[in-house]
């Protein structure tokens, strides 16, 4: 059963709920540990019930009338809050952006496709970028080549989710997990 020390009793927040002698509101709705309606009661009988389980009053629905309380533990429920939370965050996808030049050597491009597999396996989706310089955009067709054989090496493992165009000085070309 947590105790709030009268330090923490300024410290609890709007967004967390009332628990125990914080629950002003007299008489309230309570359901016991096992989730049975107990009915409508004073909060003095209904914190008793909760210290003789050896658990906390939570305040679950401050806005009805009158309002719902939980005999419940606490702490374990703070826990499953938090827990559930992180799982909503569990793994969101982002977006990995590989650079490529259009005289870019087999050996380096090889790497970096490699790299790019890394990336889609981990469900990442994975930008790749053709960029040309000074007289490299006179053969654009060059980068077009490149791109294609990217394609070609992904195909297992991707899907193109936006084909390759022309953004500036740049061909853009984005892949999907499968």
């Amino acid at each position: 059963m947590s105790r709030l020390r009268p330090s923490d009793r300024n410290a609890v927040s709007k967004n967390q709920p009332r628990i125990n002698e914080l629950i002003r509101v007299s008489p309230i709705r309570v359901v016991s540990e096992t989730g049975e309606q107990l009915g409508i009661i004073p909060t003095e009988d209904a914190l008793t019930r909760a210290r003789a389980a050896g658990l906390d009053l939570v305040e679950v629905a401050p806005n009805d009338k009158p309002p719902v309380c939980k005999i419940m533990d606490f702490g374990k429920f703070k826990y499953q809050q938090k827990k559930r939370q992180h799982k909503g965050h569990a793994h969101q996808s982002k977006n990995k952006e590989v650079r490529l030049r259009p005289k870019i050597g087999e050996a380096d491009l090889m790497t970096k496709v490699n790299r790019a597999k890394k990336f889609l396996k981990e469900k990442d989706k994975v930008v790749f970028s053709v960029i040309f310089r000074g007289r490299e955009n006179a053969h654009v067709d060059e980068g077009f080549k490149l791109v294609e054989r990217v394609v070609a090496e992904l195909t297992e493992v991707a899907k193109v989710e936006q084909n390759a165009s022309m953004q500036g000085r740049r061909i853009v070309v984005t892949f999907a997990p499968k």
